[in-house]
């Protein structure tokens, strides 16, 4: 499994710590982050991801900014991404099972770094469910494609 990282000057720590475990676990890391605490503009790493994801560069992607919120908007930008703000694991599987998601994000100042580990793996260890969800998801896809919904 390949996944890119990205990360503003909030999250280097988070990010070179969940780096570290998820290559202790075998998966390959893209990091499209910053490094250092000089400020850096997370709009910009959570692009550079969505990228990689998108182009199926990356199986998936891992987001951290202050909240998570403002790096996966950023991300949630680029055509075929669906990226989640999880703060607990559940959401992290459900993410996975029911949207798809290939992007989760989280906060470096919401939550810490072994809350973090459990997020990514239960993440990682989703698997899309399809079914009534793969029709949700095609209507997510539908509002990107067509800024619409036949629905309504």
């Amino acid at each position: 499994m390949k996944i890119a990282i990205g990360n503003d000057h909030v999250a280097v720590e988070m990010k070179n710590e969940i780096m570290a475990y998820l290559e202790s676990k075998g998966v390959e890391v893209v990091n499209v982050g910053t490094d250092t605490p000089e400020r850096f503009n997370y709009p910009v790493s959570g692009y550079r991801v969505a990228k990689l994801v998108a182009s199926g560069e990356v199986d998936g992607g891992v987001l951290i900014c202050g909240t998570g919120v403002g790096i996966s908007l950023a991300a949630n930008k680029v055509r075929g991404i669906r990226a989640c703000v999880c703060s607990e694991p559940y959401t992290a599987r459900l993410a996975k099972e029911h949207n798809n998601a290939n992007i989760i994000a989280f906060g470096a100042r919401v939550i810490g770094v072994e809350l973090a580990k459990m997020i990514v793996d239960e993440w990682m260890n989703a698997r899309f469910q399809g079914g009534r969800h793969s029709e949700r998801v095609a209507m997510i896809m539908e509002i990107e494609e067509t800024q619409g919904l036949k629905e309504i």
